[in-house]
């Protein structure tokens, strides 16, 4: 008798989701480090994390989340959550591929303010820029962009002339010694990496009058079998959608730029994105910042 109650207890164990096994076991997440020691962009995006996880510790356990120990780009990120190698989640712009390859969460965590883009440029081009009346007078100038990141297909879909690196820091030496003739940024990036590089690139500005726009979620991916950690995630953020946190959040990190940007008094130039999956949510329009 006692050894049926034995196994019977340990099939439990075996069957309890993560977090739930006992009072002291803790979810570990690993989220990889940012390529730049001045790339404050991963700061939102680990304290949104937290709001989900916060939300659901009751009904799945504690966690803690830490950096990986080596810093990595977006596709060495993919393929080491493919490999469950190092990192278990990242936060990254959606794409038909990436879904095929990780298991999204579906709720956009900077409610489609990344595909709101604005340029950073050399200050000595600020009225060439402003004299732009129309797309095909863009399209003689180069943008620069990462050699892995969804943009430069984007842009390069759309007719523009991309420069590519793999170095996130040295786009801005490009743009300085006119490999390209824009750069472009988030709203909610391009003030930042200005004024953070000031002291070397004090000769870099934001540009004031036109912005891109297009459809381009960030969603929280995981491995494509950790399906436990995407549901806990993806309850964790409608909670707090529903109970305001999560607005909150996002204008504490974000509504300052949103503000700088002037968007509505940019001539705004809406360009398409072949990337973007069928199921992307578009129609919840409480996950979509509308500016």
């Amino acid at each position: 008798m006692k050894k049926i109650l034995y196994i019977f207890f340990l099939m439990m164990i075996i069957l309890l989701p993560a977090g739930k096994v006992a009072g002291d076991s803790v979810l570990m997440l690993k989220y990889p480090r940012p390529q730049s020691d001045k790339d404050t962009r991963h700061l939102y995006r680990i304290k949104l994390l937290e709001l989900a996880l916060q939300k659901t510790s009751r009904e799945y356990g504690p966690y803690r989340i830490e950096y990986s120990s080596e810093k990595m780009s977006q596709s060495r990120a993919i393929v080491m959550i493919k490999n469950n190698s190092g990192i278990n989640l990242v936060a990254l712009p959606t794409s038909k591929q990436r879904e095929a390859e990780l298991l999204p969460v579906r709720i956009p965590i900077l409610k489609g303010l990344l595909g709101y883009r604005i340029f950073i440029i050399r200050s000595g081009d600020s009225n060439k820029f402003r004299r732009i009346q129309n797309f095909d007078k863009l399209k003689k100038f180069s943008a620069g962009s990462g050699h892995d990141w969804l943009d430069s297909e984007i842009l390069a879909y759309n007719g523009i002339n991309v420069i590519k690196s793999s170095n996130y820091e040295g786009l801005f030496m490009m743009l300085r010694v006119k490999r390209f003739d824009y750069f472009p940024r988030g709203v909610n990036e391009a003030f930042d990496e200005v004024e953070s590089r000031k002291s070397k690139f004090s000769d870099i500005e934001v540009e004031q009058k036109i912005a891109f726009h297009y459809p381009f979620p960030v969603y929280f991916f995981v491995n494509r079998d950790n399906i436990l950690l995407k549901e806990r995630i993806e309850k964790g953020l409608r909670f707090a959608i529903a109970d305001g946190t999560f607005r909150k959040l996002f204008n504490r990190y974000n509504g300052e730029y949103i503000k700088k940007a002037t968007v509505l008094k940019r001539k705004i130039i809406r360009l398409k994105n072949p990337l973007l999956p069928d199921e992307t949510p578009l129609r919840e329009k409480q996950l979509w910042l509308d500016l």
